[in-house]
């Protein structure tokens, strides 16, 4: 039985790459006067956040199991605003719910990848900004024609569309939508997905699924600040590296996801790494 819940009480998520102070204050100012609270919004800053956001996304809905019983649920949003001329006002959003916590996200597959893969999602819904904005004005929404007008065509539409659509979905509207199975693209290697506060990085792979992974085996991992390839042992846990070495780990992020680590250390400068660096090839 879950916990009885109205929109105000929802804690909220966002993970977004419109992420200067004055974009960041903005969002938290709507989010919260839509949902009653203050969200948790985190940036995106990095070379590559559409990697950053997958294992992120994944890590959040992760992090919301394992409670020992009930627990509210949760609003994600994921924002990556790619302007590759493919669509006439950037990606469209599309959304889903997984044991009740409802995700509303940039329609990226790449982002979705993890999450397909993982834990089993097979499908998203896709909005039309348009669509769902004159739906809304026609039957719930207090919008008049000039509103829904400047809410289609801003080019910030996670501020001014996306927390209208979660609170929309939150509160059971028939907002309109259409199906999309997830793809899972093809990875050409694994690449760092995050480096965190340590200098650990966080791979895109489980440690399992690495090519000739196991404890005690030396895998070769490419330093780019000597500019070639550097044999590093395997370990179980952070904890069995020796203090001062490198090694590479089952890290607490995803199911098992591999971390290169420095015992003491920072992998990301004595490797020369940063997000979206890719540290293997795989082999087929």
């Amino acid at each position: 039985m879950t916990t009885p819940t109205t929109a105000a009480t929802l804690p909220v998520v966002s993970l977004t790459d419109c992420a200067d102070p004055n974009a960041l204050a903005r969002q938290s100012a709507r989010i919260g006067a839509l949902f009653g609270a203050t969200p948790t919004v985190l940036p995106l800053t990095g070379p590559d956040p559409e990697g950053a956001a997958a294992l992120t996304l994944l890590d959040l809905l992760r992090a919301t199991g394992l409670t020992g019983g009930p627990a509210l649920p949760v609003v994600i949003l994921v924002n990556i605003a790619p302007r590759d001329g493919h669509w006439p006002n950037g990606v469209p959003f599309c959304y889903f719910r997984h044991n009740g916590h409802l995700v509303i996200t940039t329609a990226s597959h790449r982002v979705l990848a993890p999450v397909a893969e993982y834990l089993g999602l097979e499908e998203v819904r896709v909005t039309d900004v348009r669509e769902v904005l004159e739906a809304a004005a026609a039957d719930w929404a207090e919008l008049s024609a000039a509103e829904v007008e400047e809410v289609t065509r801003t080019q910030f539409r996670s501020l001014w569309y996306v927390p209208l659509l979660a609170r929309w979905l939150v509160d059971e509207r028939p907002v309109p939508s259409a199906p999309l199975a997830v793809e899972r693209p093809a990875a050409d290697g694994v690449r760092v997905a995050v480096v965190d506060n340590f200098g650990n990085c966080k791979l895109d792979l489980p440690a399992t699924e690495l090519p000739g992974y196991r404890s005690g085996q030396e895998l070769r991992v490419r330093n780019r600040r000597e500019d070639r390839e550097v044999p590093v042992r395997c370990y179980d846990r952070l904890p069995d590296v020796p203090l001062g070495e490198p090694g590479i780990t089952v890290g607490s992020s995803g199911t098992g996801f591999a971390e290169l680590v420095v015992r003491g250390g920072s992998a990301a400068e004595v490797f020369g790494l940063r997000q979206g660096d890719r540290v293997f090839h795989l082999i087929s």
